[in-house]
């Protein structure tokens, strides 16, 4: 499912942060952790909030309206009031070029 495309240029997602990119007709936040890349629908599962909107730390992003954390490696609810897990992609990275496929 999903046809692998090339979103942005790594030097676009700062380190430690994300980037916001279109993918597939959905936003999709692209984030950096410790130099690898993973990707997760732009969209908080309790209010559909938007996750880049929020905070990176480490691994988990928090997204800025009511507090919900999300493992950003496998998109599991880690805090509530998020209980359904976030949709997830593959990222990868080919010369300059960062790519998505999914979800998974």
């Amino acid at each position: 499912m999903g046809v692998k495309t090339a979103v942005c240029k790594r030097g676009d997602v700062p380190a430690g942060g994300m980037k916001i990119v279109s993918y597939e007709g959905k936003r999709v936040a692209v984030c950096d952790v410790a130099g690898t890349l993973y990707a997760i629908e732009d969209l908080c599962t309790h209010d559909d909030g938007p996750l880049g909107d929020g905070s990176l730390d480490g691994d988990q992003v928090e997204c800025p309206r009511h507090g919900a954390r999300f493992d950003v490696k496998n998109g599991a609810a880690l805090r509530m009031p998020a209980i359904v897990p976030v949709r997830t992609y593959t990222a990868t990275v080919e010369g300059d070029e960062v790519f998505l496929k999914g979800p998974r």
